[in-house]
């Protein structure tokens, strides 16, 4: 079983030495690095290494790879941890024995903003590049904000930084509840799709958790005007200053005349003006995010026009849609997509730019619990966006596996049984990628996993198959 983090947990007025028990994860890391800045020793471990870690121990992180008791030094004052980890993780046993403050890392996140002006950006997905697109335009802008986003942003090759200026932007988790720990002026909610179930029991009290979000908020809510679930909660809030944006006809910050053939251009209606974009990403859903993204800068007070030319620099983020290789006229692209109208846009983007070529989606289930809950609405995704689909078996995350529940709930649900392979063996799953694949076609890897470590394999077949 997982831990159960005390969101509730006094802070120390001195955090001292750190030690990250998982400090290779997008949010952790980013959370380190400013700690790092902020002249802290910071100390971490990992079950595997990677670009994270290099970068930390390159800004003088002590590192060590697997989680073992002797990991935590006699002088740490302080130890952060995520909700991904097993209870009797040996470091985590052996700080709890030590009675050293145990902080969730939304916590210790908590304690780096405090005094700052703080954008926190939540929803089921989109959070990411929304994030991404309010710190590049902060900057086109010529502001030098702090963040801590969920991945890299493309063009700055961080996900987090340290500014010298009083905003704070982070990508705030309402995966567990932790996004209602911070002191927010500024709330974005890109969609409130349900999801989580696991923690919150059921779709009214996830709902629930962002009317408490959005209405602590000290200056500004912006929220979808096109999600089902964020048209629910707008209704209940009772904040006095919310603007909504999308597509609806009523939004404050209206998308139009979009065109997704490439890199997405469109038009946003806001205040009697009307501005336009092209955006280097493709995809209607980033038209859409990059509009909740001026909302939040207009609302900050700068000017529009700027606002969207400097979000339109915006290049996208890792592991979203990212192209890691083309191999004989067939490119390999990955995608943190997770959730069902996360893999639908997701695919729906890649459709814009592929062309006369197919889309092969390699989609892993991510944790039992959202497997079993949205394996029929996985597969509707899968069948109507993607060409052909190979699923690969659930990665449990935090999860404990549950009999019965593997890829194969997915792939049985295909209308056509033509277009899917579950093949659970990532070679055998990489080789068979490859041999279906033609010319011109997108192998797309989907899933918050590690799908993205069979993109070598991915590769390498191909290579074999059409080098």
């Amino acid at each position: 079983m997982t831990i159960k983090p005390d969101l509730s947990a006094q802070i120390p007025a001195e955090l001292g030495a750190v030690h990250f028990v998982g400090i290779g994860g997008s949010g952790m890391s980013g959370i380190a690095r400013l700690m790092l800045g902020d002249g802290h020793r910071v100390t971490g471990s990992d079950v595997r290494d990677s670009a994270n870690i290099a970068a930390l121990r390159d800004l003088g992180a002590e590192i060590a790879i697997g989680h073992d008791a002797a990991n935590l030094a006699d002088d740490i004052d302080t130890v952060v941890v995520t909700g991904a980890l097993w209870e009797d993780n040996p470091e985590y046993r052996l700080a709890l024995e030590r009675g050293l403050p145990v902080l969730h890392r939304s916590l210790a996140l908590a304690a780096l903003i405090a005094g700052r002006r703080l954008v926190s950006v939540a929803g089921a997905h989109g959070k990411t590049t929304s994030t991404g697109m309010i710190v590049t335009g902060l900057l086109a802008l010529g502001e030098d904000p702090n963040f801590v986003n969920g991945g890299v942003i493309e063009g700055l090759g961080v996900s987090s930084a340290a500014g010298d200026g009083e905003l704070f932007v982070v990508e705030a988790d309402e995966s567990d509840g932790s996004f209602l720990l911070y002191d927010t002026s500024v709330a974005l909610i890109t969609n409130v799709d349900p999801d989580h179930l696991d923690h919150y029991g059921s779709r009214e009290a996830f709902e629930q958790a962002f009317v408490t979000f959005a209405d602590g908020a000290r200056e500004l809510v912006v929220v979808s005007s096109d999600d089902a679930g964020a048209k629910r909660i707008t209704e209940k809030l009772s904040h006095e200053h919310v603007v909504t944006f999308g597509q609806a006809a009523d939004a404050t910050v209206r998308v139009h005349s979009v065109e997704t053939d490439g890199p997405v251009s469109f038009a946003v209606d806001y205040a009697g003006e009307t501005y336009r974009a092209t955006l280097r990403i493709p995809g209607l859903h980033n038209a859409i995010n990059a509009a909740g993204a001026f909302a939040v800068l207009v609302g900050l007070g700068f000017d529009p026009e700027a606002s969207l030319a400097g979000i339109a620099r915006f290049a996208g983020t890792g592991r979203r849609f990212e192209l890691h290789g083309t191999v004989g006229g067939v490119s390999v692209y990955d995608d943190y997509a997770h959730h069902p109208t996360e893999v639908a846009a997701a695919l729906a983007a890649a459709r814009t730019v592929v062309g006369e070529g197919r889309i092969i989606a390699v989609h892993q289930p991510h944790t039992y619990s959202r497997t079993q809950t949205f394996a029929k609405e996985f597969a509707e995704v899968l069948e109507q966006y993607a060409d052909e689909t190979v699923v690969l078996d659930v990665y449990g995350a935090r999860e404990d596996p549950v009999p019965g529940v593997t890829g194969a709930l997915v792939s049985e649900r295909f209308a056509d049984p033509a277009h899917v392979a579950f093949v659970p063996d990532w070679q055998q799953a990489a080789d068979y990628t490859a041999s279906i694949a033609r010319d011109g076609d997108f192998v797309i890897t989907l899933g918050c996993g590690d799908v993205y470590r069979i993109v070598p394999q991915l590769l390498g077949s191909l290579e074999r198959e059409r080098g």
